[in-house]
């Protein structure tokens, strides 16, 4: 796989860290939200909370691959080159997708640290990083639900931008991302 971009598109490895953590934010927020279907304290409900903090901690240790990978590799030329608004802007949008990919799961292991809950990852179990505060843990779980209302937003307006480049502004930027055949 390719770690190295080109001058015009993202290398594979990116390309693929990139729609793999799509993938894993999509089935984070779909545990979460499919958990109020079934009653509390059934299996399922319980399944799909545990699922849903372990591929939450899936995209916190993968957004720390990317970020690697996003210093070792810069990124393409957008061509032709957007406004500098659009830059600004572009920018301003990957720092708020990466607060949410490293804020809202570290909450979430706060939430449960606090709660005194286990920390499962996909048969480990996760130390808690501070005491038992179940105050505290209620106070986190306000910001981590807010951060979550935010993500669809975020998630939205960066899929709408990327539509935008492609479709009206005739650039790259989506090309650039999107998976190749060769």
């Amino acid at each position: 796989m390719t770690v190295n971009n080109s001058p015009s598109r993202y290398g594979r490895l990116s390309i693929a860290m990139h729609w793999l953590m799509l993938l894993l934010i999509a089935a984070v927020y779909a545990c979460i939200e499919l958990k109020g279907n079934f009653p509390k304290g059934s299996e399922t409900r319980e399944l799909l909370k545990q699922w849903h903090f372990m591929l939450g901690m899936a995209v916190f240790a993968m957004v720390w691959v990317r970020l690697i990978a996003r210093f070792i590799a810069p990124a393409p030329a957008i061509s032709p080159a957007p406004a500098g608004w659009q830059e600004s802007m572009a920018k301003v949008m990957h720092l708020a997708l990466y607060v949410l990919m490293i804020g809202a799961p570290f909450a979430g292991w706060l939430i449960l640290s606090a709660a005194g809950k286990p920390i499962p990852f996909f048969g480990l179990e996760l130390p808690p990083l501070i005491d038992k505060n179940p105050d505290l843990a209620g106070q986190i779980k306000e910001l981590h639900e807010l951060a979550g209302t935010l993500g669809y937003w975020l998630i939205g307006l960066h899929a709408a931008a990327g539509l935008f480049h492609h479709f009206v502004s005739r650039d790259n930027t989506l090309l650039r991302m999107w998976p190749s055949r060769d």
